[in-house]
């Protein structure tokens, strides 16, 4: 291949539309293929005669895997509509589809792969290409994916667990061990080629898995070119895919997921992770991992992996969390200061003042209801399990660092992000510039210069921050509706139209009413700004051209998750730490935007408005996802399957019955990814407002592992296997969610809830000097919270001209602590505020560095990687060392024997191989 070559994938101007040739645009830049990624590319001369795909019928056995021959097997499946059947487009159109996809396919079999053709026999316009990976073709490109293979099975005995005393506990809870095995135990090593006798090889045919040899069919697939003009060459699979020159490219599920496969040899792996998995019945079931992961690939493994440790650990929370909740519950009865709430004699007797410049007066008590389920939620216990969270959170990313250990030794990821991941083809073909590798130091193409680089993250920053500033200004518009909305709602339900309905008229009070419907409103917006936002992210991470699938997958999910935490979280940071907090007093009020006056939390503070946006976003949230994951793919499946009824009663082979399932989304596992971390989000950063989060977390989890796998098993085409080493940015994000979940934690009990100034009262102002009882106690503590307003001051504000001033009393109350009328200094923070200041600011300090001190303590003694699995990675080393030093002293002995007359005794040559030894 000339160094002139150029290739393409991307460009903006090779679109199919219906303008002749104008799609090809003339490149200046010189791009080179680099050819130590594809060895076996050879090119075809242009002009020169193309070899054509065989075309032969279907051999009537469904649950074929292989060609018609029944020897080779099918390790990709490709589909495109015959163009001479149709009759609704253009020729010219029609011939360039017809050129490329017979050129691509031609290509494909210069490289040493296998094709056959074989007619649909539903639709006399489709045809399945089938490929296959000849042995020589699997060799080659397992060494160029550094794949990692068996060459010795694990001699090291496992140490006896301490679980294996309790194991008769955890057996019903295991997959049957008739069906699904325990996979044997091997020490790996990247494969070589030209080492091929010192690799464990039973069986040349499932040397390799199937999802090796998919991964390695796809990894040609996106880099075999299909069209040279002149020195421009273009390639990929996902180009011919977007243009419409195929239709679908998916590897093949080996069964049927309800029946098992007929074919012999076939071990129905398929039907057993539905079986095992996947169906309803084994919700119970530990997930079988191994078998994930050498089905779908460690990606996919890796995320089920996580997915099932996360939920393993809620339930621990979910228990604390439960007990938290029936604590409050049973003492909401018993609480002090509710009683005084709901007492006719004392909060039946305080008269409120107006939260509106058009509200009327109140009494306390009609917040009865609410002040009650508060107590549920602003215990003493809420502190407890708080603090808890913040310990398991710790624990919960330790413990998972050391499980995903073990994954990675078992899963042969080790050192994979270092050695194997190629670069993506998008990247590979805009590379123009020159630069030195850091590394190797050699000369390597680059698609952008140090400045072009500088410009393509900075147009993706701002572009992230303008989107985030979208956000905050719809927080903004909301917080205007809460403020218009609960005057009409405090006009309204104050008066007595709710007679009707006497069993919820207790319950709904104008803060709770505007809750409610902000709470819908917020979670309908970020509804909508989701799906707006996901295809700016895209194309913006696109644009940026980060060289890996991982560096992909890394920049979008961080640019995905600063807009989804903005998004999700805002309005209830709004609650939790601005609503309420900067409203002045009645005869001062504080007003937004100049006009509307900020709106004021219930008396006993704003913990229970948090509490509702919570569960409504969550609970919402997690209807919405499953109506999306479950119903979306099961009612698409059953139109295509409508659609297609007439030859139903037709024998389909494979190929055709998983051509008529989903196709995976390009984004893979994000959303589900993304979906978990925000609920992670929800579970700890506001837990002290909501402790049964992890409860419904966990309910919600539980449905999820069997929901995901019944929708990867039954529903969508088998994804194309990659490996992982990790969780990927999500690793990061979960450490900074678990950070920041301290700081809010402690600064919701310390500024949203109510407990810091019942403590300071309970142990300060309850008894001398401030206080008139003996003894500590809860007593008069609501007459201590509540500040004293003269009615005559509203006229000193000409906007509370519309307050009307009762006869029968002169004063009312509002939610502060301020000096009262009359005072010299009348409505200034009394002695009371300051204290409560103080023990704000020392309580958060103070538990933050209490947590803080313990996280840094667990992280240090708990180590990421186990000892076994060090013991067994050093054992590995080892014998790889051990076998390429075998084999390089058989390549020097083989080198030293004589040539022509000269001879080498066989003392010469036991020399020679131990000075090899010594210097080895």
């Amino acid at each position: 291949m000339s160094d002139n070559d150029i290739f393409e994938m991307d460009s903006v101007c090779d679109t199919d539309d219906l303008h002749g040739d104008a799609e090809l645009c003339m490149i200046d830049e010189e791009i080179v293929y680099p050819e130590e990624f594809l060895p076996t590319y050879h090119s075809i001369q242009e002009g020169a005669k193309v070899a054509k795909t065989q075309v032969v019928e279907f051999n009537g056995n469904p649950d074929s895997l292989y060609f018609s021959d029944g020897v080779r097997r099918i390790d990709f499946i490709l589909v495109y509509e015959d163009e001479d059947k149709k009759d609704f487009e253009k020729r010219h159109t029609i011939q360039r589809r017809m050129r490329r996809r017979e050129y691509f396919e031609a290509s494909l079999m210069k490289m040493g792969i296998e094709l056959e053709a074989t007619p649909s026999v539903l639709d006399e316009k489709l045809t399945f290409v089938k490929v296959h990976m000849p042995w020589d073709v699997l060799c080659t490109y397992a060494e160029v994916l550094h794949i990692k293979l068996p060459i010795q099975p694990n001699d090291l005995s496992s140490r006896p667990s301490a679980w294996r005393y309790v194991s008769w506990v955890t057996k019903p809870f295991n997959p049957s061990e008739g069906r699904i095995g325990k996979e044997a135990e091997f020490f790996t090593a990247a494969f070589e080629k030209d080492r091929l006798d010192n690799f464990f090889v039973k069986d040349k045919d499932t040397f390799f898995t199937q999802a090796m040899r998919s991964r390695m069919a796809f990894y040609i697939l996106s880099r075999a070119p299909y069209e040279i003009r002149g020195s421009i060459k273009k390639f990929g699979i996902n180009k011919l895919l977007d243009g419409g020159v195929y239709r679908a490219a998916y590897p093949l599920h080996d069964s049927r997921f309800n029946v098992q496969s007929a074919e012999k040899g076939c071990n129905s792996e398929r039907f057993l992770l539905y079986e095992e998995w996947a169906h309803p019945k084994s919700f119970y079931k530990m997930q079988p991992l191994d078998l994930i992961r050498k089905y779908y690939g460690e990606k996919i493994g890796i995320y089920f992996a996580w997915l099932g440790f996360y939920t393993v650990m809620l339930m621990l929370a979910a228990i604390v969390g439960l007990g938290c909740f029936i604590y409050g519950f049973k003492t909401q009865e018993t609480s002090t200061w509710s009683k005084e709430v709901c007492d006719p004699e004392i909060g039946g007797k305080i008269v409120m003042c107006p939260q509106c410049d058009t509200c009327k007066y109140w009494t306390l008590n009609s917040t009865c209801n609410t002040s009650k389920k508060l107590c549920i939620f602003d215990n003493f216990g809420t502190l407890v399990f708080a603090v808890f969270m913040s310990v398991w959170v710790t624990l919960f990313l330790e413990f998972w660092k050391r499980y995903q250990a073990e994954l990675e030794y078992q899963w042969d990821t080790v050192e994979f992000l270092e050695q194997e991941e190629p670069p993506r083809p998008e990247y590979e073909a805009k590379c123009i510039y020159e630069r030195n590798n850091p590394v190797t130091g050699v000369k390597e193409k680059v698609p952008y210069t140090a400045c072009g680089r500088c410009f393509r993250i900075s147009l993706g920053i701002g572009t992230v921050l303008f989107w985030i500033m979208l956000i905050l200004a719809s927080i903004v518009a909301i917080t205007v509706y809460r403020l218009v909305v609960f005057i009409t709602f405090s006009a309204k339900l104050r008066n007595h139209n709710l007679m009707d309905f006497e069993p919820i008229r207790e319950y709904v009070t104008p803060q709770m009413a505007t809750s409610v419907t902000a709470s819908i409103i917020s979670f309908v917006v970020i509804m909508i700004l989701n799906m707006l936002y996901e295809k700016v992210a895209i194309w913006i991470t696109d644009f940026e051209l980060p060289r890996t699938k991982t560096d992909y997958e890394n920049s979008l999910t961080l640019k995905m998750f600063l807009f989804q935490f903005v998004n999700y979280y805002s309005s209830c940071f709004y609650i939790a730490f601005f609503k309420g907090k900067a409203v002045g007093y009645p005869g001062d009020p504080v007003y937004l935007l100049g006009k509307y006056r900020n709106e004021e939390c219930d008396p006993g503070g704003c913990l229970i408005e948090l509490t509702t946006q919570l569960a409504i976003i969550m609970g919402g949230k997690a209807i919405w996802n499953n109506i999306q994951e479950v119903l979306m793919p099961w009612v698409k499946n059953l139109i295509f399957r409508y659609c297609t009824r007439s030859g139903s009663e037709k024998v389909k082979p494979r190929w055709e019955q998983d051509y008529q399932l989903q196709a995976c989304s390009k984004l893979g596992l994000f959303y589900e990814y993304l979906e978990m971390v925000i609920q992670f989000g929800f579970v700890t950063l506001f837990v002290a407002s909501f402790p049964l989060a992890p409860v419904l977390a966990l309910i919600n989890n539980l449905c999820e592992i069997r929901v995901d796998a019944w929708k990867f098993t039954t529903q969508f085409r088998r994804i194309v296997p990659e490996k992982a080493q990790d969780i990927g940015a999500w690793q990061p994000i979960l450490q900074g969610v678990a950070i920041l979940a301290v700081a809010s934690n402690a600064m919701i009990i310390a500024f949203t809830s109510d407990m810091i100034p019942r403590l300071v009262y309970y142990w300060s102002f309850s008894v001398y000097p401030y206080g008139e009882h003996a003894n500590n106690t809860m007593e008069g503590y609501i007459n201590s919270s509540l500040s004293i307003f003269n009615i005559s001051d509203f006229k000193r504000n000409p906007r509370n001209t519309n307050i009307l001033l009762p006869y029968n009393f002169t004063t009312c109350r509002y939610r502060d602590f301020r000096y009262p009328p009359g005072h010299p200094r009348e409505y200034e923070q009394n002695a009371y505020y300051w204290h409560v200041i103080a023990a704000k600011m020392a309580f958060i300090i103070v538990v933050e560095h209490i947590v803080y001190f313990t996280k840094f303590i667990l992280s240090y003694v708990i180590p990421d990687v186990p000892y076994k699995v060090k013991e067994q990675m050093k054992r590995e080393k080892y014998l790889t060392q051990v076998i390429l030093h075998e084999t390089n002293l058989k390549l020097v002995t083989r080198r030293l024997k004589p040539a022509g007359g000269d001879d080498i005794t066989s003392a010469d040559a036991e020399m020679t191989k131990e000075e090899m030894e010594l210097d080895v």
